[in-house]
C-alpha cells in the first residue's frame, strides 16, 4: 500500500480547527456561456440546456448528502441551487452568500471573446492576472481571498458537515488553488465546467481534494467551453474534393 493514505488519515484525525467538506458546484449553462460573453454580475438566467445540466447532477449530489446549500446571489447560481434542492428532496436549506458571487469584471462585462482579444487591458490581464485588475472591477487575489473566507467561515459554522457551494468558474478555481496549495497564477489550469462538482475535505490547516470537475457527460470536459473562431493568421483548412 502507498504511504500517502497514512499521511492523509493522520491529518484528517487531528483535532482542532475548521472541519468539514466543501462541495463546489458551478452554475448551469446560460446563453452567454455558449456565446463566450463575459457575464460578471449581469442577471443572466439559465436556459433549458443549463437547467438540464443541473438536473443531471441531482443523483450525484443526493449521494453526497449535503446538509446546507450556499449559493451566490446571482440568478444563474440561485436557480441552479434551487433545482438541486428540489431534486434531493426539498429539505436542505439554501443560504445566499455574496462573497462567492462572480468576479467583478468591470468594463468587460457584456463583451465577447473576440472583443477581448483586441482590448489592451485584457491582454495585459491575460498575461499577468496576479498583478493586474479587471477594469473597474477587482483582481484575482481579492477574488480568492473572499471566496476562501466564505467557504472556511461557513464550514466553521457547519461543524464537520458537507456544504454544497453553488458559485462561478473563477471563484471555484481560486478556492481550489488555495486548498491544493497551488500558486494562484496557475488557477486557469483547473477546468470547471458548468454544473460540474468538485469536493475538498478540510481538517484544520490540511485539505484533501476528493474529486475535481465531475460531470455526468464527461465528454464535455474535452471540448472548448464555447465555439472559437480560428486565428486570423492560421492557415485555412483545405476542403475535401
Amino acid at each position: 500500500m502507498a504511504l500517502g493514505p497514512f499521511y492523509v488519515a493522520e491529518k484528517l484525525k487531528r483535532p482542532g480547527g475548521v472541519r468539514g467538506a466543501a462541495l463546489l458546484m458551478r452554475h448551469g449553462e446560460t446563453p452567454w456561456n455558449r456565446e463566450g460573453r463575459v457575464m460578471g454580475r449581469n442577471p443572466v438566467e439559465l436556459d433549458a440546456h443549463g437547467r438540464a445540466q443541473v438536473s443531471n447532477a441531482i443523483e450525484f449530489v443526493r449521494a453526497l448528502e449535503p446538509t446546507l446549500i450556499v449559493t451566490s446571489p446571482l440568478v444563474r447560481a440561485r436557480q441552479s441551487a434551487e433545482i438541486i434542492a428540489a431534486g434531493i428532496g426539498g429539505s436542505v436549506p439554501i443560504r445566499e452568500e455574496p462573497q462567492i458571487a462572480e468576479v467583478q469584471y468591470g468594463r468587460w462585462e457584456g463583451m465577447d471573446y473576440e472583443e477581448l482579444l483586441v482590448d489592451a487591458d485584457y491582454l495585459r490581464y491575460r498575461e499577468e492576472p496576479i498583478l493586474s485588475s479587471t477594469p473597474g472591477g477587482e483582481n484575482i487575489v481579492e477574488v480568492q481571498a473572499r471566496g476562501v473566507a466564505a467557504v472556511m467561515g461557513i464550514l466553521g459554522e457547519a461543524e464537520g458537515q458537507r456544504v454544497l457551494f453553488v458559485s462561478h468558474g473563477d471563484i471555484i478555481r481560486t478556492v481550489l488553488c488555495h486548498f491544493m496549495a497551488l500558486e494562484l497564477r496557475h488557477f486557469r489550469r483547473i477546468r470547471v465546467d458548468n454544473a460540474a462538482l468538485s469536493a475538498v475535505q478540510v481538517a484544520g490547516e490540511f485539505a484533501e481534494v476528493k474529486f475535481l470537475n465531475v460531470i455526468p457527460d464527461i465528454g464535455r470536459a474535452f471540448v472548448a467551453p464555447f465555439p472559437m473562431k480560428p486565428a486570423a493568421d492560421s492557415p485555412a483548412e483545405e476542403e475535401d474534393d
